[in-house]
Protein backbone atom coordinates (compact mmCIF):
# COMPACT_ATOMS: atom_id res chain seq x y z
CA UNK A 1 0.00 0.00 0.00
CA UNK A 2 2.86 2.70 0.82
CA UNK A 3 4.67 1.99 -2.00
CA UNK A 4 1.81 1.99 -4.07
CA UNK A 5 0.68 5.90 -2.39
CA UNK A 6 4.44 6.86 -2.85
CA UNK A 7 3.79 6.50 -6.72
CA UNK A 8 1.02 8.06 -7.04
CA UNK A 9 2.24 11.21 -4.88
CA UNK A 10 5.27 10.50 -7.28
CA UNK A 11 3.20 10.91 -10.70
CA UNK A 12 1.12 13.64 -8.95
CA UNK A 13 4.54 15.76 -8.15
CA UNK A 14 5.40 15.18 -11.84
CA UNK A 15 2.28 16.16 -13.58
CA UNK A 16 2.38 19.22 -11.03
CA UNK A 17 5.70 20.02 -12.50
CA UNK A 18 4.56 19.57 -15.82
CA UNK A 19 1.97 21.93 -15.72
CA UNK A 20 3.80 24.79 -14.38
CA UNK A 21 5.78 24.26 -17.31
CA UNK A 22 3.36 24.28 -19.85
CA UNK A 23 1.58 27.36 -17.95
CA UNK A 24 5.16 29.33 -17.86
CA UNK A 25 5.01 28.80 -21.58
CA UNK A 26 1.45 29.95 -22.00
CA UNK A 27 2.76 32.94 -20.11
CA UNK A 28 5.93 33.41 -22.12
CA UNK A 29 3.49 33.32 -25.36
CA UNK A 30 1.05 35.45 -24.30
CA UNK A 31 3.93 38.49 -22.99
CA UNK A 32 4.90 37.97 -26.51
CA UNK A 33 1.96 38.18 -28.05
CA UNK A 34 1.31 41.93 -26.23
CA UNK A 35 4.65 42.56 -27.13
CA UNK A 36 3.53 42.78 -30.15
CA UNK A 37 0.32 44.15 -29.98
CA UNK A 38 1.81 47.23 -28.39
CA UNK A 39 4.30 47.58 -31.15
CA UNK A 40 1.24 47.55 -33.88
CA UNK A 41 -0.35 50.05 -31.45
CA UNK A 42 2.58 52.07 -32.12
CA UNK A 43 3.09 51.45 -35.51
CA UNK A 44 -0.62 52.05 -36.30
CA UNK A 45 -0.66 55.60 -34.38
CA UNK A 46 2.74 56.52 -36.69
CA UNK A 47 0.93 55.83 -39.37
CA UNK A 48 -2.06 57.94 -39.19
CA UNK A 49 0.14 60.53 -37.46
CA UNK A 50 2.73 59.87 -41.08
CA UNK A 51 -1.11 60.71 -43.27
CA UNK A 52 -2.01 63.75 -41.13
CA UNK A 53 1.59 65.01 -41.48
CA UNK A 54 1.18 64.75 -45.16
CA UNK A 55 -2.41 66.20 -45.49
CA UNK A 56 -1.04 69.28 -43.77
CA UNK A 57 1.71 69.93 -45.95
CA UNK A 58 -0.70 69.43 -48.77
CA UNK A 59 -3.16 72.16 -47.29
CA UNK A 60 -0.85 74.19 -46.76
CA UNK A 61 -0.31 75.05 -49.97
CA UNK A 62 -3.40 77.08 -49.73
CA UNK A 63 -1.89 80.65 -49.07
CA UNK A 64 -5.44 81.01 -47.48
CA UNK A 65 -4.78 78.57 -44.90
CA UNK A 66 -1.35 78.56 -44.67
CA UNK A 67 -1.22 81.02 -41.62
CA UNK A 68 -4.26 79.33 -39.42
CA UNK A 69 -2.87 75.90 -40.00
CA UNK A 70 0.60 77.09 -38.68
CA UNK A 71 -0.72 78.58 -35.42
CA UNK A 72 -2.91 75.77 -34.56
CA UNK A 73 -0.07 73.10 -35.48
CA UNK A 74 2.49 75.23 -33.17
CA UNK A 75 -0.22 75.51 -29.99
CA UNK A 76 -0.47 71.82 -30.19
CA UNK A 77 3.13 71.06 -30.72
CA UNK A 78 3.18 73.35 -27.80
CA UNK A 79 1.29 71.33 -25.53
CA UNK A 80 2.24 68.37 -26.21
CA UNK A 81 6.13 69.19 -25.02
CA UNK A 82 4.54 70.44 -21.67
CA UNK A 83 2.55 67.03 -21.36
CA UNK A 84 5.31 64.47 -22.39
CA UNK A 85 8.63 66.46 -22.16
CA UNK A 86 11.68 66.37 -24.15
CA UNK A 87 12.94 62.71 -23.04
CA UNK A 88 10.10 60.11 -24.55
CA UNK A 89 9.41 56.93 -26.13
CA UNK A 90 6.94 56.17 -29.18
CA UNK A 91 5.04 53.91 -26.34
CA UNK A 92 4.67 57.30 -24.06
CA UNK A 93 3.89 59.55 -27.23
CA UNK A 94 1.06 56.69 -28.54
CA UNK A 95 -0.21 56.71 -24.80
CA UNK A 96 -0.46 60.87 -24.98
CA UNK A 97 -2.37 60.17 -28.24
CA UNK A 98 -5.08 58.36 -26.95
CA UNK A 99 -6.09 61.29 -24.45
CA UNK A 100 -5.17 64.31 -27.37
CA UNK A 101 -8.63 64.87 -28.34
CA UNK A 102 -9.32 66.47 -25.05
CA UNK A 103 -6.54 68.72 -24.44
CA UNK A 104 -5.89 69.77 -28.48
CA UNK A 105 -9.17 71.38 -28.53
CA UNK A 106 -8.35 73.40 -25.14
CA UNK A 107 -5.01 74.06 -26.67
CA UNK A 108 -6.54 75.41 -29.71
CA UNK A 109 -9.61 77.02 -28.27
CA UNK A 110 -7.49 78.81 -25.94
CA UNK A 111 -4.94 79.56 -28.44
CA UNK A 112 -6.97 81.66 -30.11
CA UNK A 113 -6.73 79.56 -33.50
CA UNK A 114 -9.48 80.08 -35.96
CA UNK A 115 -10.98 77.02 -37.86
CA UNK A 116 -9.61 74.46 -35.38
CA UNK A 117 -12.72 72.43 -35.59
CA UNK A 118 -12.90 71.62 -38.78
CA UNK A 119 -8.93 70.89 -38.68
CA UNK A 120 -8.17 69.39 -35.32
CA UNK A 121 -7.24 65.62 -36.68
CA UNK A 122 -4.69 66.66 -39.31
CA UNK A 123 -3.60 69.51 -36.88
CA UNK A 124 -2.97 66.80 -33.88
CA UNK A 125 -1.54 64.20 -36.26
CA UNK A 126 0.64 66.08 -37.77
CA UNK A 127 2.22 67.53 -34.58
CA UNK A 128 2.94 64.23 -33.31
CA UNK A 129 4.31 63.33 -36.22
CA UNK A 130 7.18 65.87 -36.10
CA UNK A 131 7.17 65.62 -32.39
CA UNK A 132 7.84 61.88 -32.68
CA UNK A 133 11.44 62.28 -34.78
CA UNK A 134 12.33 62.99 -31.16
CA UNK A 135 11.46 59.89 -29.46
CA UNK A 136 14.29 58.34 -28.04
CA UNK A 137 13.80 54.80 -29.60
CA UNK A 138 12.42 57.17 -33.29
CA UNK A 139 13.75 55.11 -36.41
CA UNK A 140 12.37 56.64 -39.39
Amino acid sequence: MRGERRGREAAAFRDLGATEIRASGFRSCARQLVCGLVTADVESARLEWEDAYRALAEATLDPAVEEGLRVQLEAVTSELRRRVGGTFTLRELADEYGRADIWARDALANGAATGWPRTLSLVEGAAFHRYSRGAVDYAP
